[in-house]
């Protein structure tokens, strides 16, 4: 098994995009309007991540540079993922070799486990790749699920943080998350402030949030925190619709202080809808949806998430949540390769400085699908269809009349004609019959 991972290792390294690498352009920070990152140099940061929070406990280090070079091939340059993980206990052999905590104590984790996160530190580095990682996942705080057990409390807590946050304050490629799909009220709250604040105690420097649990924000609990630098919500893996961005994003935006905010776990491609599989499994237009839905809401970033990566499904492990392909088969699917074609376009207009247009179009056909949203930025206006094929589109007077328009299909991202090039009310059919996913860019004439 292992050779056919270093033969995986040998295989993407070739395709993996080594130029550009963000560190020379400093820290990550949240640019002046509140909204989106940028570094040091002022440089835009777009948080692209990928959901691996069983990396660190059962990658061995070359599986785990296999497959962060394969993610850095399709645009991804954040990889969220877990020191003190769900599923493997914190007694239990990591694939490493080693523990996760001499003797279980959360003060003293194994300093062969950290050498090994060094390592995949270094790695991703090198490659340009940021580590965005939780210290710990939410069932050694609150055991709803996983294995626990809970290990922690507002004292030792802090500790731990002051040791992560010491041994890593130096390196350029950290993201701290605080919290593990669990929520920061009642008992709980005073451990993950502990945690917080003893990491930054240490390490003043790297961007830190939360992940909360389904159907919640890091807002409801800590939004005035001064470490929370950007709100993290998690869609989710139950609803369908854009109501949820609505429901969630839209308010963390209106919230004071102005913070960014980003889908830190939208629907799983290969998931179970409402985790049950006789509800069939989201697929690659659902990603896409939740990808172009949050950042034209005005998103600073998005995660992709994979049902057989999160978890590294392998030979010998049990399927959560129904995985069904190895994870280094699963590498490879449909939606995550079509991730770097909306990357393209983030570098091609500029977002800083957009906003969200509500309502912009009504269908007009018998398709039903889900709502249309737009987003204005300088002399572009987006506007994402997620099917159908007859809309009535409503350009606000702020843009203009008249401008250049084009199609841009989110599953090739090949571009071709628009087709319309005024009006503030228009009819607007989509490139191909059928009920499939489309882009449409206005660029306002001069």
């Amino acid at each position: 098994m292992t050779s056919k991972y270093f033969l995986i290792a040998m295989m993407l390294v070739s395709s993996a995009v080594y130029a550009g690498i963000p560190f020379t352009h400093g820290n990550l920070k949240v640019d002046g309007s509140g909204r989106y990152l940028e570094h040091d140099d002022g440089t835009p940061f777009l948080y692209m991540g990928d959901t691996a929070w069983e990396m660190l406990s059962r990658l061995t280090y070359e599986e785990a540079c296999a497959y962060m070079d394969n993610r850095v091939g399709k645009g991804i340059n954040v990889i969220q993922t877990v020191l003190l993980s769900e599923l493997a206990g914190i007694r239990d052999t990591t694939a490493a070799g080693v523990t996760q905590l001499i003797n279980g104590d959360v003060c003293s984790p194994n300093p062969l486990y950290l050498a090994h996160a060094d390592s995949v530190l270094a790695y991703a580095e090198q490659i340009g790749l940021y580590l965005a990682i939780l210290p710990t996942w939410g069932d050694k705080v609150d055991k709803q699920w996983g294995n626990g057990p809970e290990i922690f409390n507002e004292h030792n807590a802090e500790e731990y943080g002051r040791i992560l946050g010491r041994r890593w304050a130096s390196r350029p490629n950290i993201i701290w998350i605080i919290g593990g799909d669990r929520g920061g009220g009642g008992k709980n709250r005073a451990v993950w402030n502990a945690m917080a604040r003893g990491i930054k105690s240490e390490d003043k420097v790297h961007l830190m949030t939360y992940h909360p649990h389904g159907e919640h924000s890091s807002s409801m609990w800590f939004h005035d925190e001064d470490w929370l630098d950007f709100n993290m919500i998690q869609t989710g893996h139950c609803q369908q619709g854009y109501d949820i961005y609505r429901r969630m994003m839209l308010h963390d935006m209106a919230l004071k202080p102005v913070k960014p905010v980003m889908d830190g776990e939208p629907r799983y491609e290969d998931i179970p809808r409402n985790f049950k599989k006789e509800d069939g499994r989201f697929g690659a237009a659902d990603v896409r949806h939740t990808l172009y839905q949050s950042m034209l809401t005005g998103a600073c970033g998005y995660t992709y998430g994979n049902n057989n990566l999160w978890q590294m499904y392998a030979p010998g492990r049990e399927p959560k949540c129904d995985a069904r392909t190895y994870w280094y088969d699963a590498m490879n699917m449909e939606a995550e390769c079509q991730l770097i074609h909306f990357v393209k376009l983030w570098h091609e207009i500029p977002f800083r400085g957009g906003y969200n247009v509500p309502h912009c179009a009504v269908p007009a056909d018998e398709y039903g699908c889900d709502e249309a949203v737009a987003f204005i930025t300088g002399d572009y206006m987006l506007c994402y269809f997620p099917g159908g094929n007859s809309w009535r589109l409503t350009v606000p007077d702020t843009f203009g009349h008249l401008y250049a328009a084009e199609w841009m299909n989110p599953r090739t991202g090949q571009r071709m004609p628009g087709g319309i090039s005024e009006g503030y009310v228009v009819d607007v059919s989509l490139p191909e019959d059928g009920n499939d996913d489309w882009l449409l860019i206005l660029k306002k004439e001069k």
